[in-house]
């Protein structure tokens, strides 16, 4: 069993059906764990890759209505270190 996380940022918030049908991916067998930040308007999925991989867990929320608009990175990118100056 191999665990991955995929990070989503989505638009529009979603309707009260379609929280309701993203609550309901948590049912889906290999979706092992399901976060919707509405602060930060993003939804985090934990999943098996040995059962499912990012394209589908991409397609079940856009089927439940959820706005997808992006994949985010589930680290930020580090800043690159300062040259040094050689006077």
């Amino acid at each position: 069993m191999t665990q991955l996380d995929v990070l989503y940022r989505y638009g529009i918030s979603p309707t009260e059906a379609a929280v309701a049908a993203i609550a309901r991916l948590r049912e889906v067998y290999g979706v092992r764990k399901l976060e919707l930040n509405e602060t930060a308007r993003t939804v985090r999925i934990e999943y098996d890759a040995s059962r499912l991989n990012e394209p589908v867990i991409h397609q079940m929320l856009r089927r439940a209505g959820l706005d997808v608009i992006e994949t985010m990175p589930m680290f930020p990118t580090p800043m690159p270190a300062p040259e040094a100056s050689t006077t």
